[in-house]
């Protein structure tokens, strides 16, 4: 056994130790930037958004839907988001006896420009272009060993935790940008890319993502033309600006329907529709069923 699967399986036991990967769903540790996923079924496609992360399977695999493309991970590769990425995911490997288990690592990109400004960004290879909001690659032992150190902060006190997590996070972040992944993260922290300019216009989407999108508007925020913010944005996220505020709005709105005792029609005028029967229509299109009969299904899923 080679030192990358010793640390996967230290790993493995002290998640499974606290948590129990029986638990299906998602978990939020003490750290908040560490959350674990577990299944121990293989699922369908589901739509989600990833926020800025690493992700990590300790088991199984899984595929994912980016645009018209699919990719597909295991326990020996790593994806990193860069952005606020739509995406369709579906686990592939999962069982009882050896269930689907992941961890994520959150960020924010002023964490990744914090560590960027320190470091010679000359031997980082970059270009003009901007590139799709997911990267993958192999996951290595110099990666996975500070990845190790944090999920073992979970067993430690909150002082040790909130001391000790962001250094690790930061040397985390360092291992990504002096690897592969370093020109992919550059250009999505740094301020005047073009990468870095449309990560500026999802976030305008997201916060107001009710209000009416005017993307020429956008487009003179952000300092680009109109047909170069589609392009861009289009190629980061698979998705328009405008059919990335109707996912944003959608999930926002599956959101409300699971956690908040309220009718359809509410939830359609709260995250921006004028119309009942468009946001109905749209949501079963989305996500398989219509609104009200989606709000039960997620909450005997969680029960």
């Amino acid at each position: 056994m080679n030192n990358i699967e010793l640390l996967k399986s230290s790993m493995i036991n002290i998640v499974e130790n606290k948590y129990s990967f029986k638990n299906n769903g998602l978990f939020q540790t003490d750290i908040p930037n560490l959350d674990f996923y577990f299944s121990s079924e293989p699922t369908e496609f589901n739509a989600i958004i990833y926020e800025p992360s690493l992700c990590i399977i300790l088991q199984g695999s899984k595929a994912v839907g980016f645009g018209e493309e699919l990719y597909s991970y295991d326990y020996s590769k790593y994806l990193l988001s860069s952005t606020h990425v739509p995406a369709k995911v579906k686990i592939l490997e999962a069982s009882e006896e050896v269930p689907y288990a992941s961890l994520r690592i959150k960020f924010e990109l002023e964490d990744i420009y914090d560590v960027i400004k320190n470091i010679d960004t000359n031997k980082l290879a970059m270009n003009v272009k901007s590139e799709k909001g997911l990267f993958f690659d192999d996951l290595t032992e110099k990666l996975y060993e500070p990845v190790s150190r944090l999920i073992k902060l979970i067993d430690k006190t909150k002082e040790e935790m909130d001391y000790l997590a962001p250094l690790i996070i930061k040397e985390i972040l360092f291992i990504l940008i002096n690897d592969k992944s370093g020109y992919f993260l550059n250009k999505f922290a740094m301020e005047g890319t073009v990468s870095n300019k449309i990560v500026h216009a999802i976030t305008e989407i997201k916060e107001n993502f009710n209000e009416k999108l005017n993307v020429k508007e956008l487009a003179r925020l952000i300092d680009m033309s109109e047909s170069s913010l589609y392009q861009n944005f289009k190629t980061i996220t698979s998705m328009s600006p405008i059919q990335f505020q109707k996912k944003i709005r959608l999930e926002e709105a599956k959101l409300m329907l699971l956690n908040q005792n309220v009718e359809a029609s509410e939830v359609a005028f709260a995250v921006g529709y004028e119309s009942p029967s468009q946001f109905s229509r749209e949501y079963s299109r989305m996500f398989g069923m219509s609104p009200k009969a989606h709000a039960i299904y997620l909450r005997e899923e969680v029960s």
